[in-house]
């Protein structure tokens, strides 16, 4: 398995990871009070938009040529970190 294959799977499994912690925030706050549930669909819409654009970066990488993918590979560790952030900060206010 090359690197650029092996950072693919972990990438997947990050994405996985955190789009079911999503739906676990979206359980919380359809069972929460009314007022509270507008902010929390709020966060919610944010952390799909951040998500949403970490995938289509992993498309990109899979897209790309074993010499380009190392030049997407910031890009896509910024958004990474930017939805492991939003999810950590969403899933502190859900509590």
């Amino acid at each position: 398995m090359s690197m650029k294959e092996a950072y693919e799977q972990k990438l997947q499994a990050q994405l996985d990871e955190w789009a079911a912690e999503i739906d676990k925030l979206k359980a919380k706050a359809d069972s929460a009070e009314a007022d509270a549930q507008l902010g929390y669909y709020k966060q919610i819409e944010e952390l799909r938009s951040i998500q949403k654009s970490a995938t289509h970066k992993l498309a990109e990488l899979k897209d790309a040529g074993d010499d380009a993918w190392e030049d997407l590979k910031a890009g896509i560790d910024s958004a990474r970190d930017s939805l492991d952030n939003a999810l950590q900060s969403a899933a502190s206010r859900f509590k």
